[in-house]
């Protein structure tokens, strides 16, 4: 497939030397050459899909459970007023 090399590392914002821009030739015109095969494939019977595998929830369903967790956070605070940590009030004037 013909294309400019040049052009398309412009494109992509690439500053190549130019044993680079050769290599990048080559392997961008091996990458067309396998799409082009890959286009004479007969996909009618293939279902489209977004994963190969099929795709599961392994996580487990969302409960409400009680929890003492605040609880025992506020327990390590230094002052708390009900189920809040107290902190010292700072305001910053200019």
């Amino acid at each position: 497939m013909e294309f400019d090399i040049k052009k398309v590392a412009e494109l992509a914002r690439l500053n190549l030397k130019p044993e680079e821009q050769a290599k990048l030739e080559k392997d961008l015109s091996a990458i067309l050459d396998y799409v082009k095969k890959l286009e004479k494939l007969d996909t009618s019977k293939v279902e489209p899909t977004s994963h190969v595998l099929d795709m599961e929830n392994v996580f487990r369903a969302d409960e409400v459970k009680p929890s003492d967790a605040a609880d025992k956070a506020l327990k390590h605070a230094p002052q708390a007023d009900g189920r809040f940590f107290k902190v010292p009030k700072i305001v910053q004037r200019d």
